[in-house]
């Protein structure tokens, strides 16, 4: 059985998940917590149900998915995980905070502890996490299935009846095109959870989204 907390995080309301089950081990997933409540919040969150953290995984390298890599390192001792296509992003974090948001973090960010390439098996407790490359948004953007529970955390490759955007520097529409054909063969049902706005299906967005196609 399969626990799922969604918190809203920073500026863009990025969509950080713990997914949890009954041995009370735990991933993190894209922790964008920028605020000190937002961040204690997920620290809360974890003690408070006696939650074991064993990996923190991001779904891309971009700032909004990362900002609170810090506090998950300082206090549960865990380093990003990402894969090895967006290296140079999960590298120029605070750069990022500069170009972007115009920020000067006061803070490093942890180096990552773990570069995992397509078609890896990331475990927790009784669960496998399927890693599935979808470049696009980004050269190393991923998502993670777990076929046991149906389950898909999509990042910004596939949201509600749209996807993430492919007009940076490493996007390209080309690609997130071949990724998201790529997800269409999941089954219908399988719950999607964006890295920003309302969890969806794979059948909803195969009917509603000019994006999706089989």
């Amino acid at each position: 059985m399969l626990t799922i907390k969604t918190f809203a995080c920073n500026m863009l309301q990025e969509n950080c998940y713990i997914a949890s089950d009954e041995t009370g081990e735990a991933v993190i997933i894209d922790c964008g917590a920028f605020y000190p409540e937002e961040r204690q919040a997920i620290v809360d969150y974890i003690t408070t149900n006696n939650l074991t953290p064993k990996h923190l995984l991001a779904t891309h390298g971009h700032l909004d998915h990362n900002f609170g890599n810090n506090t998950i390192c300082d206090v549960f001792h865990l380093q990003p995980e990402v894969s090895h296509r967006d290296k140079k992003l999960i590298d120029t974090l605070k750069h990022q905070g500069r170009h972007f948001y115009n920020m000067e973090l006061d803070y490093d960010f942890p180096p990552v502890g773990h570069y995992f390439e397509d078609n890896e098996i990331i475990t927790f407790g009784n669960h496998e996490i399927n890693v599935i490359e979808t470049p696009g948004h980004s050269k190393g953007s991923v998502v993670f299935y777990i076929p046991t529970e149906n389950v898909l955390f999509s990042g910004d490759t596939l949201f509600y009846r749209s996807i993430g955007r492919t007009d940076f520097a490493e996007g390209s529409m080309f690609m997130i095109i071949n990724s998201l054909h790529r997800l269409a063969q999941l089954p219908d049902n399988t719950r999607v959870l964006p890295g920003h706005g309302m969890e969806t299906t794979i059948g909803d967005e195969l009917a509603h989204n000019p994006y999706m196609g089989r």
